[in-house]
């Protein structure tokens, strides 16, 4: 057994992953082995799991977690893992089964090269030492104790990564470093080693300027965090700098040895009783193979082998590469992402054995992905290598192993469609039919056999499923047992409550023993397992067990961590205490559905799915209010709400944004299921719920789903409200789409159900939309009137966090209109509202229109003030697209004031956020920042650019007030490059649509 303290605790039995069984099994392993070979008292043992409080029945617990844990080591390893002594207990590891011992006798040996000159070897070795490393020291183990210990060793790997960049530095590397080193930096500011170093890097480099800037960058933040200035070295590798010290200079400079490259072979044996998919085999490789005469590809083609667990993915990409292979004469590369365990592969990781295989020596292996993948890239770049990659669980892992040369082609196998790949084809794998299940029947049992027994083999494909892993499970069993005629495994296979059982043979198996493993545990432990198969969820959270069981908090948890240690379930993610979240596997889902049919009458089961949509209504509203600081924009419904404990909601939902993010899933899904189950007034109340998430977050695919399963439900039972509600809901995703002329009929469409429903709330919540949509197109009038409706009802309501929206927004009007007196009112009086209800959101948006009040009256110093506060607030709460606002705010500003680094990097961030979130609005003003930006430094050229970028999105939007904005900087931008004609026509082109627009107003 092989322990691994360096990153999440991980104990590994060959190549299994062994899951210790809950958080205070894995506390114990972690403090058993931060001492490892060492004794450790059953006091310190309880310090680690309990803190300083501890309950009645610690010690017993603990011993509890101590004998689990033995069991568990024993039936994985002869010799004993854990002993007792006197005082306490050790754990015993030999030298190279745990790695923070490894890392320390690399270490060691690291530094005895570099005391002998050594310096290549040095590197070599800490670079081994290091690459032990997968994150930060037993990441995610909850126990101070614990936690202080992996401080200690997070510390070592800091001080051990700065040894061995001052012998790269020493060996000339400095143009390699750079990268890396500002990187570090950036993590860890105050380390002033490392911003040496990144100073003599670039200083080498012949970037004086740039190492001056990173002292003054050390230098304001060690004045800001700590005050005090940098240390005397610091200094003096400062005054070195800039008398350009000789000092500074490499004795010698270098060679690094370019890379031998290697043809690697890295595909399994490929499948020799290989059937059937003829049409699969022909699809790929005519999507990777040149057509007679085709051009050089410009991209790689990808192609996705898609479907579920057991149908034969792997066989297929294996089978067909096997096929390819001469096609790709310099090399084919294979690696197993496992996507389907609780602990997928990185790409970090396969990048390392890529990189090895194409020859690239262990010590000149980057450590960041970024830079495998660059390397990796260029390595495979114009050579016709075939890249397969198994199992992955989704895009982020395969993204960096794409090659960049059409030459190349890759295979992925999947169990979902990997839709964020561009241009990948997917082929979708489904079960065999059934003359190729007889097939593969035969040619593993044997042909004359099958063919002599056919209906009984055939009965044995109808068994399976015609799922090809159940087959060939099948097949070896009949073949390891020449005696039985095919019928004697019918006959077993028949009885449903054993069949999942009868496929099993070695070490191929289809959930052995699954259903000795559910009888073994206690009543309330398979009540829970059942209902949980109830959610269509691939993940669900803790809280789900008190609310299936209707039983109290610590019975409930009991009964899961039953479910936990029997490995009838498993954890899944980084959360932990009520933040974690588990998952069945795919096959004993179906066992769990089983059970829940036979066990379960019908009217249980939908009592139990109501109480768990309930209790997700319960919370996402709970989320909802103190995220907005009160109710704002909530509509009351009649759906059942399950109210959980206090304390236990306090703990879910202290921080609403996290739990949004981490239950979106689940939301969505109980809006599908409360749909399927007839519950009306659940589904559309579940979906208005999560807007919160939606909107803030930015998860449009999830809306859009959760919008139209509610308007159909609601469609269908005629029920008007819930319709108005799911409409308004999208009118606010269409918002959130840019797509403002849909908007303003989808909520039309609600304005009229909420009145036909005599609903004055919803009434209002839309009016206050449709007021944004009109001040965005110019039409302010229109906007005043829906916003001054909207704040009459919100007033009358209470909803302060909705009045502060107004307000703003009527406060942006009167800034339009140059009336800044009552615009400074208006704002005053929303952030009052906006900071009395703590609604960190709302009083964002409200200090951006303070900052741009600022603006306009020319006070530089306030509106930069203001415009990093909302910046600060936008950051506390994870709002991306607010994020964006601001920070073209603090660019325009700092532009103004003449600090145009400061502007530009503010600028460009935010063009980078508004991108990603796809926030056409945000993105053009950015670029409408940049424009002025480029103006006042005196380089009309990219004002010009930016500008007319600016101007197409916000009339492409319909933001008809910004594009008159930008038509007068794009005038003047023009005007100073000489191109009066093109001047003039912005310019009339901007006073025409102010004029249609604002009327008389002042420009």
């Amino acid at each position: 057994m092989k322990f691994r303290v360096l990153g999440p605790l991980e104990v590994v039995a060959g190549s299994e992953r062994v899951e210790l069984g809950g958080p205070r099994q894995e506390i114990v392993v972690a403090t058993l082995l931060i001492s490892a070979n060492r004794v450790v008292t059953m006091d310190r043992l309880l310090e680690a799991i309990y803190g300083e409080e501890l309950p009645p029945t610690c010690r017993s617990q603990a011993q509890i977690s101590i004998s689990s844990l033995r069991r568990l080591f024993a039936s994985r390893s002869r010799d004993p893992v854990i002993s007792t002594r006197a005082h306490g207990y050790v754990i015993e590891v030999d030298s190279g089964r745990l790695d923070s011992q490894r890392f320390e006798e690399l270490v060691a040996a690291a530094r005895v090269a570099r005391d002998a000159n050594n310096l290549d070897v040095a590197v070599a070795k800490y670079r081994d030492a290091l690459r032990l490393w997968r994150g930060p020291a037993l990441n995610g183990i909850d126990s101070q104790l614990v936690r202080a210990a992996a401080i200690r060793l997070d510390e070592q790997r800091i001080t051990t990564n700065e040894d061995r960049l001052k012998l790269e530095l020493d060996l000339g590397r400095h143009h390699e470093l750079v990268v890396e080193l500002t990187e570090l930096v950036e993590e860890s500011p105050l380390r002033e080693r490392l911003r040496g170093q990144l100073m003599l890097a670039l200083y080498r480099c012949d970037r004086t300027a740039e190492a001056l800037h990173v002292y003054r960058q050390a230098r304001r933040t060690m004045l800001d965090e700590l005050g005090i200035e940098p240390s005397k070295r610091l200094q003096q590798l400062e005054h070195a700098i800039l008398i350009s010290d000789p000092v500074l200079e490499l004795a010698e400079r270098i060679k690094i040895q370019p890379v031998k490259q290697r043809i690697p072979s890295l595909l399994p044996t490929d499948i020799a009783d290989f059937t059937g998919r003829t049409e699969e085999i022909s699809q790929i490789r005519q999507l990777l193979l040149h057509a007679p005469g085709e051009k050089d590809r410009l991209a790689v083609p990808v192609v996705v082998i898609v479907g579920q667990g057991g149908i034969g993915k792997t066989s297929i990409a294996v089978h067909a590469s096997h096929g390819l292979a001469d096609h790709f004469p310099d090399g084919q590369l294979f690696a197993d992402f496992h996507g389907g365990a609780s602990h997928p592969v990185g790409p970090t990781w396969v990048l390392g054995r890529f990189l090895r295989a194409l020859g690239v020596p262990a010590p000149q292996i980057p450590e960041g992905l970024d830079e495998r993948a660059e390397v990796y890239r260029n390595l495979i770049a114009n050579r016709k290598v075939l890249v397969v990659l198994d199992d992955a669980a989704g895009e982020s892992q395969v993204l960096p192993l794409l090659p960049g040369s059409g030459d190349a082609a890759v295979i992925i196998t999947s169990r979902r469609r990997l839709a964020g790949l561009a241009g990948a084809t997917h082929i979708e794998v489904n079960a065999f039919d059934a003359d190729n299940s007889l097939e593969l029947l035969a040619r593993i049992a044997g042909t004359e056999r099958v063919k002599t027994q056919s209906a009984e083999a055939a009965a044995v494909a109808e068994h399976c499923g015609h799922l090809p892993l159940a087959l060939r499970i099948a097949g070896a069993r009949l073949s390891a047992r020449p005696h039985w005629s095919v019928a004697q495994l019918v006959e077993r296979l028949a009885d449903e409550t054993r069949r999942l059982d009868e496929l099993r043979h070695g070490d191929m198996g289809i959930r052995p023993g699954i259903s000795l493993t559910y009888e073994s545990v206690s009543g309330s432990a398979r009540q829970l397992f059942r209902r949980l198969a109830i959610l269509e969820l691939p993940l669900f959270s803790g809280w789900l067990s008190v609310v299936l069981l209707d039983q109290p908090l610590a019975h409930a948890e009991d009964a899961l961590d039953e479910l936990i240690n029997a490995r009838l379930i498993e954890t899944t993610g980084s959360g932990s205490g009520v933040h974690s979240q588990y998952r069945f596997h795919d096959l004993i889902r179906v066992f769990a559905r089983e059970r829940l049919a036979a066990e379960e009458p019908a009217a249980e089961r939908k009592a139990a799915l109501e109480r768990a949509l309930g209790a997700l209504l319960y919370l996402a509203e709970e989320a909802h209010r103190r995220h907005y600081g009160g109710g704002y924009g909530g509509l009351p419904s009649d759906a059942l709400r399950w109210p959980l404990p206090g304390r236990l909601v306090d703990q879910l939902v202290g921080h609403p944004q996290s739990w949004y993010v981490r239950e979106h899933a689940t939301l969505v899904s109980g809006v599908r299921q409360a749909a399927q189950a007839g519950f009306v007034e659940l589904c559309w109340s579940l979906a208005f719920s999560a807007v919160t998430l939606f909107e803030s977050r930015n998860y449009l695919d999830d809306w859009q789903e959760a919008y139209d399963i509610a308007l159909e439900t609601t469609r269908r039972a005629h029920h008007v409200r819930g319709q108005a509600a799911v409409l308004y809901s999208m009118g606010s995703l269409n918002i959130a789409q840019q797509r403002f002329d849909q908007a303003r009929q989808v909520f039309g469409e609600a304005a009229q159900l909420f009145q036909d429903a005599g609903d004055d709330l919803g009434t209002a919540l839309v009016a206050r939309h449709i007021a944004y949509i009109d001040w965005l197109s110019g039409r302010l009038d229109d906007a005043t009137r829906g916003y001054e409706q909207a704040l009459a009802t919100f007033r009358r309501t209470g909803d302060q966090v909705a009045a502060a929206y107004v307000l703003q927004g009527l406060a942006q009007v009167k800034l339009d209109l140059h009336e800044l007196d009552s615009a400074r009112e208006l704002l005053s009086d929303a952030l009052r509202l906006s900071q009395t209800a703590r609604c960190g959101r709302a009083e964002a948006q409200v200090l951006e229109r303070i900052g741009e009040a600022y603006l306009l009256a020319g006070d530089l110093a306030g509106a930069v003030d203001t415009f990093e506060l909302a910046l600060a607030r936008t950051r506390d709460i994870g709002d991306r697209v607010e994020e964006a606002y601001a920070l073209q705010g603090v660019g325009v500003a700092k532009a103004r004031q003449g600090e145009f680094g400061r502007a530009y990097g503010a600028l460009q961030h935010g063009l980078e956020l508004a991108g990603v979130a796809g926030e056409r609005v945000a993105e053009a003003r950015a670029l409408l920042g940049l424009s002025e930006l480029a103006l006042i430094r005196g380089d009309p050229g990219p004002a010009v650019v930016f500008g007319r970028r600016a101007s197409d999105i916000f009339r492409g939007v319909g933001a008809l007030l910004y594009d008159a904005r930008a038509l007068t900087l794009l005038s003047e931008a023009h005007a100073a490059l000489g191109d009066i004609d093109a001047a003039k026509a912005a310019s009339a082109e901007a006073v025409a649509l102010r004029k249609k627009l604002l009327g008389d107003a002042p420009v």
